[in-house]
């Protein structure tokens, strides 16, 4: 028996590194531009346009507080001299407040803004990882790269590159073709 299990330990070894090789060498290592595929998504330009309403409506409400505080303003600046220096007082400390009043809102709004484009853009980005995550299980790659032009990927050959076949499954399933 010890004349037999030597060889078929060999030829084992051999059969597993042979394949080893064969697999190795048969995996393609491809990448995707994630930049474009951010830009090409059809979700993206939808959800761009959501946005980009939303903050046009909360910014004309923010314009529009400030053209009414400052309209008061010239209001006030007209009327200052046949004031008493009580109301004077009065109207300065009410028109300070109304700007306070109106900085704080600015910036709230801003920053609900930033927080839900955060929101909006990691929404898509997750869509876009999921598919790509799903796209090369079916396809049988192993390792799908991800460039973003900040020095991840160098260099692909373009037959390298999954991009377009990845955008056009990903726009296909957004739309439910």
């Amino acid at each position: 028996m010890n004349k037999l299990s030597l060889p078929i330990a060999l030829i084992a070894l051999i059969a597993s590194v042979g394949s080893f090789f064969y697999f190795q060498s048969s995996s393609e290592l491809v990448y995707v531009d994630v930049n474009k595929l951010l830009e090409g998504y059809k979700r993206t330009k939808i959800v761009k346009t959501d946005f980009d309403e939303k903050a046009k409506t909360m910014k004309s409400n923010v314009d529009s507080l400030l053209s009414d505080w400052q309209k008061e303003l010239k209001t006030y600046e007209k009327e200052r001299s046949s004031l008493s220096k009580k109301e004077l007082e009065l109207k300065q400390e009410l028109l300070s407040n109304k700007q306070q009043q109106i900085n704080n809102y600015q910036q709230a709004v801003q920053k609900q803004l930033q927080e839900e484009d955060k929101k909006v853009t990691q929404t898509v980005i997750n869509d876009i990882n999921d598919f790509v995550k799903e796209y090369g299980k079916k396809n049988g790659y192993k390792v799908i790269f991800g460039a973003t032009g900040s020095g991840t990927i160098m260099y692909g050959e373009e037959t390298a590159d999954l991009t377009d076949k990845v955008l056009e499954k990903l726009n296909a399933e957004f739309e439910g073709n």
